[in-house]
């Protein structure tokens, strides 16, 4: 019945347009034509009547000219006759003449042979013939006709157009849902067919119909993947967890060794007067990382960024961690201000970032810091080869700061399994093409096994530009790309968060950490709260966040003194131009709206700029009544996916960004366009009025996918399609495993 009005509502909508345009459109010409005919009518009988009238008016005898009309009215139709005579008066009529209709009314319209009137009995034409008698007008006919037979046609005219659509309708109607079910029986049809067939990946399977044969690699991937789940469910988990991931390594990967590498490492060791603090960064990438590394020990290789990092570390650059329990170490690369500067402000920063992000920020290349980024990226190569300990390590390299990085460890370690994830937006071609040195980036990019991107869109976008840019053979089908002797399998892996989170561990109670925050803000306990944890950076959407603040007190002043939203912005990339200018667009704004909106003892926005720690910003998770993700761009966005991680009291409301990865997967969210206020501002209030019935049943679908899909998951789905290249390395050795083909799964 679904199937039959999904087809079937939008052809009666079709339909009624149409004849609700059709049924006046008919009405008017049908009335113009009955117009027509009485036009064509009254002139003939005009002229019938003429020469009889002349011979009677000449000799007035008998009542001639009165029997004259008495007959002429005998025609159904014809309901009236009247003469005016050249003096202007009615000298002769019948008996059924309007008495509305007067010589003087007929004459002053005299330029006029006809005309429609509405009379309370209903509508009439009038036509005015003149009567001449040897070239002198001795008079004026009017015939008057009864219009109200064309009413009668009128009726029945939109009676037969309705029965007709009706007629139409149901037939239509009838073929489409035949159609409809004979194309989903075949369909599902040959679904089955592939279900059945055990050798899923033939081209040569004759049982799949041309229609299927798009959705068969689709299909088979993944069942592959339930087979997979279904894998370790058997063995009496109910989702990813540690011990899955920690399966994998061992059963998959037989202990094979783990580098990572990236710009941030997960702990910086900073002075803090005559002793040192250990800091967790505010980064996405290391907040999903840490955990994978915890479970898969190994090497994590970052650049030592922190003012007592050195101190920190033994003579080999290696620090163990986490402080608490180490499970993996930390290689630190150092590197001078002037590599600093080129590799990470100027190339990866002011011209990456910015070009990757749709923030209308425009990127800046420069040769020198070009020079810079190939030198790091050459620097981070060479501590990979030092660091592995066999000649076939796994080596994750993370993110667009070492797009170079997978080329270099390939030339250095052959055998090496390179999974190179790229955590940022993936721009199209015309956008990419603005790159100076677009072609060296994919080069470098190539020279991994395993290529992942957050959403199956950036992939696309990434096969585009090596499309356009390359000299490679692309299966789009099998989203691979086969470049200098090395295949590249591109897949969608979307990042997640460990569950449940480790912050979560002494946390205190929601209805504690609520108080707490309100106490540290000299704020009312009943005060309703909004928070959002970012760096200050442009494409955070900083600015359109307090914009749609000010917009819900202007249009709703009833919360002015009972909202106020925290923004949580650790400073980052100082040094470079354009963060300077945002941060101080963003205090500017929030004191604009604090002296427009507050008063004595209220702001609607605080602005935290301090380092805050992962406890304390679970705390503002768990004390907020709403989070506020209105990212302009971005890859996938953990700060969505922490806030419902972090609500184990199933409350709160996630307002999130439609320009996030987190947005096609938290479907419960307030998803909205950052760049339309006035639909932020709608969500803002939505949000702080919410029923909490409605905020549990968001949250618990939005905290049930997140335990599914965690970050073991994503990290264990690349490993074990890396165990795959490294299986059939061994198999058939490097030579035959370079045209080796790894069916890319489904989007997760």
């Amino acid at each position: 019945m679904r199937l039959a009005l999904r087809f079937v509502l939008p052809l009666v909508i079709l339909l009624s347009l149409i004849a609700y345009g059709v049924v006046p459109l008919v009405d008017s010409l049908t009335f113009k034509w009955v117009v027509r005919d009485m036009d064509m009518r009254t002139k003939l009988i005009a002229s019938t009547m003429q020469e009889s009238l002349i011979v009677a008016l000449a000799n007035p005898i008998n009542n001639r000219i009165q029997n004259i009309f008495n007959r002429a009215i005998q025609d159904e139709r014809l309901y009236a006759v009247g003469f005016c005579d050249e003096q202007n008066s009615m000298s002769y009529k019948t008996q059924t003449f309007p008495e509305e209709i007067s010589c003087m009314r007929s004459l002053a319209h005299s330029d006029t042979t006809t005309r429609i009137i509405k009379l309370p009995q209903g509508p009439i034409h009038l036509a005015f013939s003149p009567i001449e008698s040897d070239g002198k007008k001795i008079g004026q006919l009017i015939l008057v006709h009864d219009l109200s037979f064309a009413q009668r046609r009128s009726s029945d005219t939109k009676k037969y157009i309705l029965y007709f659509f009706s007629a139409l309708f149901f037939l239509v109607s009838l073929l489409t849902v035949l159609i409809a079910q004979l194309s989903l029986r075949g369909w599902m049809k040959g679904i089955r067919s592939l279900l059945r067939d055990k050798q899923l990946n033939s081209r040569q399977n004759k049982k799949v119909s041309p229609e299927i044969r798009p959705l068969e690699n689709d299909l088979h991937r993944f069942i592959l993947d339930l087979e997979t789940d279904r894998r370790y469910r058997d063995e009496g988990q109910m989702s990813w967890t540690q011990w899955t991931l920690k399966d994998i390594l061992h059963s998959e990967l037989k202990g094979g060794e783990v580098l990572t590498v990236s710009n941030r490492e997960p702990y910086i060791h900073v002075k803090q007067g005559k002793g040192i603090d250990i800091q967790y960064p505010a980064s996405g990438l290391v907040t999903a990382l840490e955990p994978v590394m915890r479970v898969c020990s190994g090497t994590w290789i970052a650049h030592g960024s922190g003012s007592a990092d050195k101190e920190s570390v033994d003579e080999n650059d290696h620090i163990q961690v986490p402080p608490d329990d180490p499970t993996y170490q930390v290689r630190r690369v150092w590197l001078s201000k002037e590599e600093e500067d080129g590799y990470y402000y100027g190339f990866a920063n002011e011209g990456i970032w910015a070009l990757c992000h749709i923030a209308h920020v425009r990127p800046i290349f420069r040769s020198q810091d070009w020079a810079q980024y190939v030198r790091v990226n050459e620097k981070f190569a060479n501590a990979v080869v030092e660091e592995a300990k066999t000649s076939d390590p796994i080596v994750l390299v993370q993110d667009y700061h070492f797009a170079l990085l997978p080329k270099m460890i390939r030339q250095r370690l052959p055998r090496a399994t390179i999974i190179t994830f790229w955590h940022i937006p993936f721009p199209n071609p015309e956008i990419f093409g603005v790159c100076p040195w677009r072609e060296e980036i994919i080069d470098g990019l190539l020279g991994s096994d395993i290529l992942g991107f957050h959403t199956n869109f950036h992939c696309h976008n990434f096969l585009d530009s090596v499309t356009r840019f390359m000299e490679a053979r692309i299966d789009k089908e099998t989203s691979t790309i086969s470049y200098q002797g090395n295949l590249t399998i591109v897949n969608n892996y979307p990042i997640s968060l460990e569950y449940p989170v480790k912050w979560l561990n002494g946390q205190k109670p929601i209805q504690q950490c609520r108080e707490h925050i309100r106490q540290a803000h000299g704020l009312p306990v009943d005060l309703l709260v909004g928070v959002g944890i970012d760096r200050l950076d442009y494409t955070k959407g900083i600015l359109e966040r307090f914009r749609a603040i000010e917009r819900l007190l202007e249009l709703e002043p009833q919360w002015v003194g009972k909202f106020t939203f925290i923004q949580v912005a650790a400073i980052s990339r100082v040094f470079i131009d354009q963060y300077q200018h945002f941060g101080a667009e963003v205090r500017a704004l929030k004191d604009q709206i604090n002296h427009r909106f507050g008063h004595a003892g209220y702001e609607p926005i605080r602005l935290i700029t301090e380092h805050q720690s992962p406890m304390h910003v679970y705390e503002y998770y768990r004390g907020a009544d709403l989070c506020f993700v209105s990212s302009l761009h971005d890859g996938m966005n953990l700060v969505a996916k922490e806030f419902v991680a972090a609500r184990d009291d199933e409350k709160g409301v996630l307002i999130l960004s439609q320009f996030t990865g987190a947005s096609r997967e938290l479907l419960e969210a307030l998803i909205i366009n950052p760049y339309n206020i006035d639909q932020c501002a709608a969500a803002l209030k939505l949000a702080l009025e919410m029923p909490l019935e409605q905020q549990r049943k968001r949250m618990r679908s939005m905290r049930s996918f997140l335990q599914e899909f965690n970050v073991y998951r994503w990290a264990g789905r690349m490993l074990l399609d890396a165990s795959k290249i490294r299986y059939r390395t061994r198999l058939y050795g490097d030579a035959k495993c370079k045209g080796a083909v790894i069916e890319p799964r489904l989007p997760l």
